[in-house]
């Protein structure tokens, strides 16, 4: 996938296999801590949270013989963001195929930043039953959290810039699976690279006869 414009790709962090490992470790840890499979949903965030989800799923059934249910979560009316947006939201729908009325629900995304996407998560939740317990699963927490939000199942804690973008790219929405961080260009370096230009311009320009005169005294 392409970087957005102003932006360059500066990292990769997780290939393919790195990632397959990463949700092969979490999806390890939610078995060790629950057993009973019966009792607990997985619940992606739309989007990448969704395939995310069921590829957990799958491997906890690898490992146990059950697969736990997953559910889709679109948290677009949830965010508290959406009454500064101009344009008209999207929504694709969320569908969660059984009650959570005192199941573990493991919520599942791809990046945790501020927690203002999960504590909209929550919200729609609660709106849908009474869970008995809620645990957030992700592959990248980078930092600069603004809510008091802390993931229960990471893959990884990656440190950066808050204007940086993480990227987790899914073969499912993306063509590919990767962790990747883009930057912005070096708006300073592009600014100082077109002042040397113009001072080198100026040094080039031939002097006009008035002022040439006037350092010949």
């Amino acid at each position: 996938m392409p970087a957005a414009p102003g932006y360059r790709q500066r990292q990769v962090l997780m290939d393919n296999d790195r990632l397959r490992r990463t949700l092969q470790r979490i999806a390890h840890e939610i078995v060790e801590r629950h057993s009973d499979q019966a009792g607990t949903v997985l619940v992606g965030i739309r989007s990448r949270g969704v395939p995310l989800a069921r590829r957990l799923a799958s491997m906890i059934r690898d490992a146990v013989g059950v697969a736990p249910p997953v559910g889709a979560l679109d948290i677009t009316l949830y965010r508290d963001d959406l009454r500064m947006s101009a344009s008209q939201p999207t929504l694709r729908g969320t569908d969660i195929p059984v009650s959570i009325d005192e199941r573990t629900v493991i919520l599942v995304d791809d990046v945790l930043f501020t927690g203002r996407s999960v504590r909209g998560a929550l919200d729609e939740l609660i709106d849908f039953g009474r869970p008995a317990r809620i645990e957030l699963a992700v592959v990248v927490d980078r930092g600069h959290r603004e809510l008091p939000i802390r993931a229960d199942y990471v893959g990884g804690v990656v440190s950066t810039a808050r204007e940086d973008i993480v990227q987790v790219l899914i073969e499912e929405e993306d063509g590919q699976d990767a962790v990747v961080i883009i930057k912005p260009h070096d708006a300073l370096g592009e600014l100082s690279s077109h002042a040397t230009r113009a001072v080198n311009e100026k040094a080039r320009k031939p002097s006009s006869p008035r002022a040439a005169a006037r350092r010949r005294r």
